[in-house]
């Protein structure tokens, strides 16, 4: 069945190659983004820094629509353009009347389609929805095939639209990620569910081709490139540049990796994230007798330059920017001490007591689990503006409070900590998991993590320690609550973490504490609002942050690495490499 699919999808293509062209030299530049996160605007809003943003890819599009012909380039966008920074928070939560800005960009660029990412999913259904509405009111398609309805079976969103460029028929498909229930708890897509990308884009694609005969074919997905081992759900796009047919470019995205390949019919293409590159695609064909005789593909990417911006494009939406920036430095409360998130990595730091403050205010929470979603966030002591709230908490993670056992609890920690930590035989020996590269992700260069700190999860409510020196499953010792009462272990505790985690991001609650986050719902017995919702919520009540308060031992506990001196000058020595003073 499977060679059968194949030999059908390389007919249609042949079929569709030679529909109605006349004979001559044909030219097409496919360029594409993906995973801005909300950088819409050039400004970080506080202070003079300029940062990457859609005006400075404009100027970049607008470069090569004038070298090639605008009628002969298109632009695609791979999702996740919904969430990540002040403008786009703004235009999802507060300001929802005024249509979003971000349809508005993308009409004014001339975006020829957009996929939809998993952050984009994770606004929630009066988001997204009034955003697809927004953008089909424009012409411009919020492409997801695979998310399908419960009741009908039919897509959720459009599968493809169908544009001309230079001469050429050019279907353009889009695909979200099918991994959306490890990370988002379902009442946030409610209605649909997420089928898998293989086989189903290669089957849409035949479709589309059978109907529309088009002579090039764009498949956006919003998936990770992937190492193209069939290994990872939520990065197939390896697994489909290796497998697909009839497509001519790939388009990639989520794992914030650039990333371009040349194969012999089709190109990948990732532009990696925040408009730090264009991708780029050039495809050139040949037609004889009616018939494309020659088809060459290349693909690569262009760096963006943040100070190189298209004046009018700012022009145009400086009202929108004003209005954000008046809600950015709104002042909220005071910081009472400089919060700096690289300290969660070495053990109890105020920034995380502070998160763990929050998640055991939301009752019936008797135990709190969280990372650090900043890699290396600063905040300096003093009045706290809206700002400072996205460099504590970037994400829109709602808190859940769950059941789970002391045995699952502690089963978790030690999960946790072997994706942070590794065993420390002798001085001079790594603790923390670390590595040297060039990490693209984190623009991190020289040493890195080998996991996303993300997921390095520490409790609170708890008193316990773990020893560098045991092997994973011997570490984690808890010694009681943080009131002092016995921790038992097979007895049910409400712990408190992140809408992400229960719904099985970082595969902490899956393979760590043995659950089965299918049936999350199950042992959900709270639901609250937005983290960043509840800290601010918490300066409206308290007025300050104050480590005094969110580090009190009898709330929230302590733990530590141990054994000492041992464990503090391995960590000493590897937060030098992490973190090098320039």
């Amino acid at each position: 069945m499977k060679t059968k699919t194949l030999f059908l999808a390389a007919a249609l293509f042949a079929l569709a190659a030679c529909n109605s062209l006349k004979d001559g030299e044909y030219s097409l530049t496919l360029l594409t983004t993906n995973d801005i996160h909300g950088r819409y605007f050039d400004s970080t809003y506080v202070g003079t820094n300029t940062a990457k943003s859609l005006f400075a890819a404009k100027y970049c599009v607008d470069s090569v629509r004038a070298a090639v012909g605008a009628d002969h380039v298109l632009l695609v966008d791979a999702g996740d353009c919904l969430q990540g920074d002040n403008a786009a928070y703004y235009f999802n939560y507060v300001d929802t009347l005024t249509p979003h800005v971000y349809p508005r960009l993308v009409q004014y660029m001339g975006y020829d389609a957009v996929a939809v990412g998993n952050h984009d999913i994770e606004t929630g259904h009066r988001v997204y929805d009034r955003i697809a509405a927004q953008f089909k009111s424009y012409g411009i398609p919020f492409l997801a095939g695979n998310a399908i309805r419960n009741d009908d079976g039919k897509p959720y969103f459009p599968v493809y639209t169908v544009v001309k460029r230079g001469g050429l028929k050019v279907a353009i498909l889009g695909f979200t990620n099918p991994n959306m229930k490890a990370w988002l708890n379902e009442s946030i897509w409610s209605g649909m569910h997420f089928e898998n990308l293989i086989p189903l884009v290669q089957q849409d694609v035949d479709a589309v081709i059978a109907k529309e005969q088009p002579q090039v074919v764009i498949v956006a997905v919003h998936s990770g490139t992937g190492s193209g081992k069939g290994e990872a759900l939520e990065s197939q796009g390896l697994d489909l540049l290796h497998s697909l047919k009839g497509v001519d470019f790939l388009v990639c995205s989520h794992d914030h990796r650039p990333y371009t390949e040349n194969a012999d019919s089709i190109c990948l293409i990732n532009s990696g994230s925040h408009c730090r590159n264009l991708g780029l695609g050039e495809l050139k064909l040949t037609v004889r007798g009616g018939k494309i005789v020659s088809r060459a593909h290349t693909a690569g990417l262009i760096p963006i330059r943040a100070e190189r911006v298209d004046t009018a494009m700012r022009t145009a939406f400086h009202a929108d920017y004003e209005a954000v920036k008046a809600f950015t430095l709104k002042e909220v409360g005071e910081l009472k001490s400089d919060l700096r998130t690289r300290d969660a990595y070495t053990g109890m730091s105020d920034y995380m007591n502070l998160v763990h403050t929050l998640g055991l205010g939301c009752s019936p929470a008797q135990i709190s689990f969280a990372a650090p979603l900043t890699y290396n966030g600063f905040v300096k002591a003093g009045t706290l503006i809206y700002n400072d709230l996205f460099t504590i908490y970037p994400y829109e993670n709602q808190l859940f409070v769950v059941r789970m056992t002391g045995e699952e609890i502690r089963n978790y920690l030690e999960f946790s900590y072997d994706k942070w930590i590794q065993t420390l035989s002798k001085p001079g020996d790594h603790v923390l998991r670390i590595q040297q590269r060039d990490d693209a992700r984190t623009q991190q260069t020289g040493w890195s993590f080998v996991s996303r700190s993300y997921n390095f999860d520490s409790a609170a409510g708890i008193n316990y320690t773990v020893d560098v020196t045991k092997p994973f499953g011997a570490r984690v010792a808890i010694a009681s609550m943080a009131s002092g009462q016995p921790f038992e272990l097979s007895k049910e505790y409400f712990v408190a973490m992140t809408s992400y985690r229960a719904s099985g991001g970082g595969d902490l609650m899956r393979e760590g504490a043995g659950i089965d986050t299918d049936r999350i719902d199950e042992r959900v017995v709270s639901r609250y609002p937005e983290i960043r919702n509840i800290l601010y919520n918490y300066l409206m009540d308290i007025g300050s942050i104050d480590p005094a308060v969110t580090g009190d031992p009898q709330r929230i506990g302590r733990w530590s690495f141990i054994p000492q001196p041992l464990a503090g000058k391995a960590l000493e020595q590897d937060m030098a490499l992490l973190f090098p003073k320039r």
